[in-house]
């Protein structure tokens, strides 16, 4: 990535087969939307397909954390933005929000991505360029608020 500021926004339309008997987007698919955004913005760090098949490595989920904020419905384009809150060499912290047509918040995930060997299944370092577009990126998200949503965990409040 030579500009990491020019970075990408993914945007993905809701089909017929994603909505539930409620209406609006089943909660299976908020979870496939988010890993195509997550994909899209792994794919402008330098982690997609041709990196897989070069080194040998990929990434996977460790943990993950959705809210649910507001519907979207059946053809809605919804909009993925994405801000690394935080890094090291072989472990990734990002938050992923979806933004419905009309601006409002949608949906938020939050993940921890693992970057791991292929052969032995094993956590690895990410390759110095990724690691570079990574560091990129963190520093321009550093001057970001930090999402209200990061860190929740659920509870019954008393």
């Amino acid at each position: 990535m030579n500009d990491p500021q020019a970075r990408q926004e993914y945007t993905e339309t809701v089909i017929a087969d994603w909505v539930d008997y409620n209406g609006h987007l089943n909660v299976a698919f908020y979870v496939l939307i988010f890993d195509h955004g997550t994909d899209a913005f792994l794919e402008q760090m330098g982690i997609g397909d041709a990196s897989r098949e070069t080194t040998g490595s990929s990434v996977f989920a460790a943990e993950s954390h959705i809210t649910y904020e507001n519907e979207v419905m059946l053809g809605e384009t919804v909009r993925i933005s994405c801000q690394v809150i935080d890094h090291d060499s072989k472990r990734l912290h990002l938050f992923l929000s979806m933004y419905r047509e009309d601006g409002e918040l949608a949906a938020t995930t939050e993940l921890m991505i693992l970057h791991v060997n292929l052969n032995t299944r094993k956590v690895c370092a990410f390759p110095d360029h990724v690691l570079d577009n990574i560091s990129a990126i963190a520093k321009i998200d550093a001057t970001k608020p930090r999402p209200a949503q990061v860190g929740r965990q659920i509870s019954v409040p008393r």
